[in-house]
């Protein structure tokens, strides 16, 4: 498909078609795919967890509000942060960034990048991913917004905020996998209405790693009508800034 088709392909599917199985190995190359998907600084906090088996589907049904769309899945992909992994991304990352610096950057700026680099993983990583019941979270953000006093300056440093962060990223993989798997005739539904913790328990993942967004897979069943697709006038979510 061109990118336009896997656009028009893609719809929020609420029913899957019972006699259609997918390939497992197609959908977990889409996932693959999706981790070339962008996220912020590159830490890459967030896991995929790829349901096959039915018996699973089934549990956590319940925890996504009976939904059909999970329901009638064949697979589901559970996309979730990772906050607490920020001391092992930095461990595997930094010293390839050094690597990379040295593959593509003429020898006269290794120095200087590298230092650049070592301050940001080594000190703001850090200062921005970590964590302490909330307390060092507000701290971050009064030293931020002190900052921005007297200039530009990112001021958003709560651990509520961090998360954001890391929901938003996630997102950015979850929205890479669903094109993916419209390139591929598959389809998804991406589903937020879910109580996490059961969802959590359900899987039987640790307390550090938070569900943001799962997405059912399938292929439509085609005697369920889809409808059209109806949006809002392109005018009042478009603004133009300059000519």
């Amino acid at each position: 498909m061109s990118l336009h088709e896997t656009l028009q392909h893609r719809r929020a599917i609420r029913y899957y078609d019972p006699e259609k199985p997918l390939d497992s190995a197609r959908v977990e190359e889409c996932l693959r795919q999706a981790t070339l998907a962008p996220t912020s600084s590159n830490m890459q906090l967030y896991r995929c967890y790829h349901i096959t088996d039915p018996t699973v589907i089934a549990a956590i049904t319940p925890a996504c509000l009976g939904q059909s769309t999970i329901s009638t899945a064949k697979e589901v992909v559970v996309f979730a942060i990772t906050p607490s992994r920020w001391r092992e991304r930095v461990d595997y990352l930094f010293p390839r960034i050094v690597e990379d610096i040295h593959k593509h950057q003429p020898e006269e700026k290794w120095a200087k990048y590298e230092a650049m680099q070592r301050e940001y993983m080594t000190k703001v990583v850090p200062f921005l991913y970590s964590r302490g019941c909330k307390v060092w979270g507000w701290a971050r953000h009064l030293v931020m917004n002190a900052i921005a006093l007297f200039r530009p300056m990112m001021r958003q440093g709560t651990e509520g905020d961090m998360k954001t962060v890391l929901h938003k990223s996630c997102a950015l993989v979850a929205q890479t996998f669903m094109l993916a798997m419209s390139e591929a005739g598959y389809d998804t539904c991406p589903v937020e209405g879910f109580d996490a913790r059961r969802v959590r328990k359900a899987l039987g993942l640790p307390s550090s790693v938070e569900p943001s967004l799962i997405v059912s897979c399938g292929i439509r069943d085609e005697k369920r009508p889809l409808g059209d697709r109806i949006r809002v006038p392109f005018e009042s979510v478009y603004e133009r800034i300059g000519k």
